[in-house]
């Protein structure tokens, strides 16, 4: 018997490929399972689509359960299990730099994406690198759309995307990748698989996670250009050559690691950068937020 499940993104990228490979590599199926996704609305959580019902599985972070935390509740969804356990965004300036170091970014203008991560994130690198953010001039240009079509048309000396936004710059001639912030950062719970607890407990919870772990075991095994095969469908607009060099980039980079489970380590981390950042007055419990994943 197959049944439907609804799964969303708060955001359609290819460093979101452990989730997209379970559709694109006939993963759900062989569960039974018909995937039906979709991307919540700018400002909108896919967290609330888990609430009323319409969504099985979100595309989250495990950060989104500061936000009841901090005003005393308890957080309505579980983060039951990681996609990437680093940081996903690029730095790319103007020109090539093989020797970039970031004191570089002292006195320049960064096209910086202010969500509420990745800004903590970005703060939590120059920490770690030894750059006083308040060095730079940080420009909002707003949604990722209106950043890259900003850094086109001659603003700012860097910009700060996830893959493939940079590699399709470096593609065109745009920019060029100087570093990324997982290596700056290192490990931390960046971004994670949520449902409710009443889900959690369900036997199509178990067969999405049987599809989940063969797809992630499938994506770090495989060639970046098999995965780019497997998954163009979900990206008509990225040439087939950025896809694969985006995918390639991230297996390097070890973002998608072989263990599914969110662990404390990578859940402390994250505390550590919020804390950091000033978007969290304490640290808060592991088991508040995060759930194991079904067996």
């Amino acid at each position: 018997m197959r049944d439907e499940i609804h799964i969303q993104f708060t955001r359609f990228s290819a460093f979101y490929s452990p989730l997209i490979a379970t559709m694109a590599g006939g993963f759900l199926k062989e569960q039974g399972l018909d995937a039906k996704h979709s991307v919540s609305a700018p400002g909108k959580s896919a967290i609330a689509g888990l609430l009323d019902g319409s969504v099985h599985v979100a595309q989250s972070a495990p950060s989104q359960g500061f936000t009841p935390l901090e005003q005393g509740k308890t957080p309505p969804a579980l983060h039951f299990a990681q996609i990437n356990e680093k940081d996903g965004f690029f730095l790319t300036g103007r020109s090539a730099d093989p020797a970039f170091t970031w004191d570089k970014l002292k006195g320049r203008k960064v096209v910086i994406d202010h969500g509420a991560q990745p800004m903590a994130m970005f703060k939590y690198a120059c920490f770690k690198r030894g750059l006083d953010f308040k060095s730079i001039t940080a420009i909002d240009a707003g949604s990722t759309d209106q950043m890259i079509a900003a850094f086109r048309k001659g603003e700012g000396d860097f910009i700060h995307l996830q893959g493939p936004a940079p590699q399709q710059l470096q593609h065109d001639g745009a920019g060029h990748i100087v570093t990324s912030l997982a290596d700056a950062i290192g490990p931390c719970a960046f971004s994670s698989l949520a449902a409710t607890r009443e889900w959690l407990a369900t036997d199509q919870a178990k067969r999405f996670m049987a599809a989940y772990r063969k797809a992630r075991a499938w994506l770090i095994a495989t060639p970046a250009a098999e995965v780019a095969k497997a998954e163009a469908s979900f990206f008509p607009d990225i040439d087939p050559a950025v896809l694969t060099s985006t995918i390639a980039t991230y297996q390097k980079l070890g973002n998608w690691t072989p263990h599914v489970e969110i662990t404390k380590p990578a859940w402390e981390a994250t505390v550590d950068i919020f804390q950091h950042a000033g978007l969290i007055t304490k640290r808060h419990r592991y088991e508040d937020v995060i759930a194991q994943p079904p067996k």
